[in-house]
This record gives C-alpha cells, structure tokens and sequence, in this order.
C-alpha cells in the first residue's frame, strides 16, 4: 500500500479543497488590487432541496473568497423564453464573470438549449458546447469542475500521470467524458468504460488509475481493483441507514481500501473539491475576460 499500511492511503479532498480555496482568496485578492472583483452567478429553477444545499455553499464560499454572488432564484414554472431573457442579461453584464445553471432543471426547460445560451467565456461550469470542443481537441477552454477537481486530486498525489493506464467508468457528459479528455491530455492510456462493457471487473483491474461515476452505489467492488490503484469515487448515493441516510459512493470503500494504494472517502472526497474549482474556475474566467495574468494552480 502507498502508506506502507495494509489499507490504502485515504486522499483528502476536504483538506486539498480547503488549500485550493485559499489559493483562489489570494487571486481575488490580486484582482480586487488591479480594479476587478469575480462576480459569480448562479441560477436555480425550482425548490430541488439537494440543488438548494449547493447552491447556499456556492454563496457562502464566494463571499469567502471574496467575490461577489449574485443569486437567482426562479419558480418552477419558470418559462424558457424568461430563462434565456436572464441569462442573456448576464452575459452582458460586466460584474458577473462566471454563470452556473443549476442542474436539474425542470422538465419542461431544454438543459442543452440553456446550457448553450450562456457565453461560453462565462460557462464555468464547462458544459457549453464550444468548451466541450475546446477541452476535446486539446485546447484552452473551462474545464468541469468534478472533473478538474479529481486530476488535481491526482496530480497532487503522482505528480507525473504520464504513461499510467486508466479506466473511467461512466460515460456522462459532465464527468466520464471530459475526464477521460483530462487524463488523455496527461498522457495517460485511457479506457472509457460503461454498462455495456463485457467483463467490466476484468477491465478495472488492468488500471493504476480508477475514476468510478457511475451513479450506482458500491458497484465497485475490492477484487475488481489492482493491488496498488489509485481509485477516485466520484459517486455521491444516498442509502438508508439506522435513522437517517447514509452517503456511500460508486465504490465499495472498505474491501477496495484493502487492495488499492489510494482512495478517495465519500464524503470527504471528490466532493469538496467541485465548488472549489468552481471558484477556481469563475477566477480564471475573470482574468481571461479582463485580459489579465491567469492565477497559477488554478486549472489544469
């Protein structure tokens, strides 16, 4: 095992979040000195209470970090024509820097056709289009936050990922796919694996890197891992437990700590690292629209 233990080394992503998000402080910090404050807006449709959760923490943090949140909080019967009226006021406007549509929306609204109406300039969750075809041929472009935050996790923890094999299982557009992008662009050899996979446990276990987002819990069991793998568990499911809900990820935690060399928790892990490299993300953006030095250790 990487720590010399007989279970793997736990990869802390609070801890790696909470270093990332002092890292973006000093940015804004930076910025404010040369005449410009990060402003971040977020758009909620809707009451979903998870989205609500999230949202709360992206406003927290920014006021954190020093930059300014702008909050958008629109009924669930919101029209489409209204939607894409706010979102095109904010791409004009030169406070916001960053816009985030909170996914999911309601069914009635087209995710893509909103999604695509932001600037792509302002899009700092990476999912508009052009910053799909940007990351994709190897060019500079928003990254998603998930998976950013899981290469820097990975990067810290190997520093060189170059040569290493890798299998992502999940093919979702906003995690499997551009992480798979990711780790190619680090020269890793990468397999994107998902639910029609034949002997999927066979395929896992030829990999130094596992990235599980997946959406099932505890699909990934210990003797589908590699003695010695990096596993990053990018699942977040809710189970039922003794009086309240217990969180457990797309890995099996306790039988593949036993075999991996390093493992991200859930909670704990991943998690953490998304709404700092949104922060991370809107700071990168604002430089880029004010033609100013991009802060180092940002992006990938």
């Amino acid at each position: 095992m990487a720590d010399g233990s007989d279970r793997a080394r736990v990869i802390d992503g609070k801890a790696f979040a909470a270093r990332l998000r002092e890292r973006v402080t000093g940015a804004v910090h930076d910025l404010r000195a040369a005449g410009v404050t990060p402003g971040l807006a977020v758009i909620l449709v809707g009451e979903d209470p998870a989205s609500q959760v999230y949202v709360r923490s992206k406003h927290r943090q920014c006021l954190e970090a020093g930059m300014e949140s702008f909050e958008h909080r629109l009924p669930a019967d919101t029209s489409e024509a209204d939607l894409l009226a706010l979102i095109r006021r904010l791409n004009g406007d030169e406070a916001v820097h960053g816009i985030l549509v909170q996914l999911p929306l309601p069914r009635h609204l087209d995710s893509d056709l909103v999604i695509n109406s932001i600037d792509p300039r302002k899009d700092v969750d990476g999912f508009h289009i052009s910053n799909v075809g940007l990351l994709g041929t190897g060019q500079k472009a928003m990254i998603p936050c998930t998976p950013l935050g899981c290469l820097l996790l990975l990067r810290d923890l190997h520093r060189d990922l170059s040569g290493m094999e890798a299998v992502v299982i999940g093919r979702s557009n906003i995690v499997g796919k551009p992480m798979a992008q990711l780790l190619l662009r680090e020269n890793c050899t990468v397999t994107i694996a998902h639910s029609r996979t034949r002997d999927l446990p066979a395929v896992t276990r030829r990999a130094d890197i596992v990235v599980a987002a997946v959406g099932r819990p505890e699909m990934v069991r210990g003797d589908w891992i590699r003695p010695g793998a990096t596993v990053i568990d990018v699942g977040i499911n809710r189970l039922p437990g003794e009086g309240k809900e217990r969180l457990v990820g797309d890995v099996h935690y306790d039988s593949a700590a036993a075999v991996a060399g390093a493992i991200t928790p859930v909670p704990g892990g991943v998690g953490p690292m998304t709404i700092a490299c949104l922060l991370a993300n809107t700071v990168v953006a604002c430089a880029r629209l004010h033609n100013l030095p991009e802060p180092e250790g940002l992006t990938a």
